[in-house]
């Protein structure tokens, strides 16, 4: 649920505040006990890229997805190893967080996607698309 949280977040609200939102959903994480310090990296990164992805692809939802998915399977994996190794001593490489950082993302922007798409087809009403 963390990439579809993070890509509506990237959609209506900006990079900055889903970078917040990331990071208080890791934390809430960490503090109810499921969840590590790896949900930090991968959620901020990509919540981040999320948001500027939208943007540079002028509004429209693909651009959250394809930030989404590089940010949190790419930097956040990246991000990710420097935190196994030096904050909790564990030997790590990027393509060990790839792969599940990948998949996880693509299915939850997806839904992120599908979710954002639902509402801004609500009559009445215009969310983010613009022409």
């Amino acid at each position: 649920m963390q990439h579809t949280i993070n890509v509506m977040a990237g959609i209506f609200l900006g990079p900055g505040p889903a970078v917040l939102t990331a990071f208080l959903v890791g934390l809430l994480r960490n503090i109810l006990g499921i969840g590590t310090l790896l949900a930090f990296p991968g959620g901020m990164a990509g919540a981040l890229l999320a948001g500027i992805g939208f943007k540079i692809a002028r509004q429209r939802p693909y651009g959250a997805f394809i930030g989404e998915v590089f940010g949190t399977s790419i930097i956040g994996a990246l991000l990710s190893v420097l935190i196994a190794r030096f904050v909790l001593g564990h030997e790590a490489v990027i393509y060990f967080y790839v792969p599940p950082f990948a998949v996880s993302a693509i299915v939850g922007a997806f839904i992120g996607i599908g979710l954002s798409v639902v509402l801004e087809r609500v009559p009445g009403r215009q969310i983010y698309f613009h022409d």
